[in-house]
């Protein structure tokens, strides 16, 4: 067998097992640890929403996108061509999958240039892993004219894959060397398991843009990979890192970077509690391949629209006219995520009074003389 074919293999094995976890479904998840407090005077005119965000500098319609999936094979290729009409269909930005078979083989270069084909004037985001150099990273970015560039990280998955990478000790000087070798934004997001404060902070200070936590809770790369291992031997992997809610927690006072969610997003309340946790926008893949691989492309683009019409309900609500308006909003945040957040030293009390701080709209004029109505009797 090729290493082309090789790779289009594993490409179609990983989309089979995502997708395959979705259908399982996920029992818990630290997004339910995280609660809207209600306010039931706080809603606001739904006209007044606008669901504008700004990521990596470039202004976006909704602070919702397809995340990096797939490409390399023939069927990831198909899968590819939808999700780009999907995107086009519905304003959202598209990552392409790693373009690591390409890198390695340009016969498969159309199962990635598809997305820009399909998508001729919408965000698109190339993709390559920390060991591309930086002419690989321009081919990359060329072959899709691509708007930005994702970097994944994805160690944990590496370590786990039989033909995978052993050696991570050169992968900041690398991305920093990417970062100033091409003339699009970067972005470097984990495959699943979290970007820890530390993580994101040295990223900042190499000139990354911005950091995608991808954190656990929706597609696990370790058990994927380990169901491809002859004796499965590495299952005890399963779950590892932080999950997305305790990534933006840990994240949260880090400036000079922005910071993006994506890691098991199951709802468009999910997407509320990530914008209110201070994410720029937040990002979709297994949740989306499941649609589109059960039920098909309209469904897929009726899901989407719907859960930005849910999305834009939800801020009306909670009295959140743009995305960073959520960052106002009270949260409790209890169970599993409150006791992590306090061991790293994290006050997740202060989350709950946010709207006593942000508040503009001062206080009505006090009567000295309270009038009242006369009631006829």
């Amino acid at each position: 067998m090729s290493s082309a074919e090789s790779i289009g293999r594993r490409k179609d094995d990983h989309v089979r097992h995502a997708a395959d976890q979705q259908r399982e479904g996920f029992a818990t998840s630290d997004f339910d640890c995280v609660t809207f407090v209600h306010h039931a005077l706080a809603g606001i005119d739904r006209t007044q929403v606008n669901l504008a965000t700004e990521f990596a500098g470039v202004p976006w319609p909704t602070p919702l996108y397809i995340n990096a999936m797939t490409g390399g094979s023939a069927h990831t290729g198909e899968i590819n061509r939808d999700l780009a009409i999907a995107a086009r269909e519905t304003g959202l930005a598209i990552a392409s999958g790693s373009m690591s078979a390409y890198l390695r083989d340009e016969s498969v270069a159309d199962t990635y240039r598809v997305l820009r084909r399909e998508n001729p004037h919408g965000f698109v985001m190339a993709n390559v892993n920390p060991n591309a150099t930086v002419d690989q990273a321009r081919r990359a970015v060329g072959l899709l004219e691509a708007n930005a560039l994702q970097i994944h990280l994805n160690p944990v998955q590496e370590i786990v894959m039989p033909e995978g990478d052993r050696d991570f000790s050169h992968w900041p000087r690398q991305i920093e060397r990417i970062v100033t070798g091409v003339r699009v934004p970067v972005i470097v997001k984990e495959v699943g398991f979290g970007l820890s404060r530390k993580t994101v902070e040295l990223l900042r200070d190499i000139g990354v843009t911005v950091a995608d936590v991808g954190g656990s809770g929706g597609t696990d790369f370790a058990r994927i990979e380990n169901n491809r291992r002859a004796g499965r031997d590495l299952g005890y992997l399963q779950g590892w890192g932080q999950s997305t809610v305790c990534c933006l927690l840990a994240t949260a006072d880090v400036t000079g970077i922005d910071v993006a969610a994506s890691g098991g997003i199951r709802t468009p309340l999910d997407i509320a509690r990530c914008l209110a946790l201070g994410a720029t926008a937040a990002g979709v893949a297994g949740r989306f391949l499941k649609i589109l691989v059960d039920d098909g492309l309209d469904h897929l683009v009726g899901t989407i629209r719907d859960w930005l019409d849910q999305l834009a309900s939800i801020m009306t609500v909670l009295g959140a006219p743009t995305p960073a308006a959520l960052t106002a909003c009270d949260l409790l945040l209890t169970g599993d995520t409150e006791t992590w957040s306090r061991l790293l030293g994290i006050d997740t009390r202060t989350y709950a009074h946010r709207s006593l701080l942000a508040r503009t709209v001062p206080p009505l004029p006090r009567q000295t003389e309270p009038t009242r109505e006369r009631i006829p009797r």
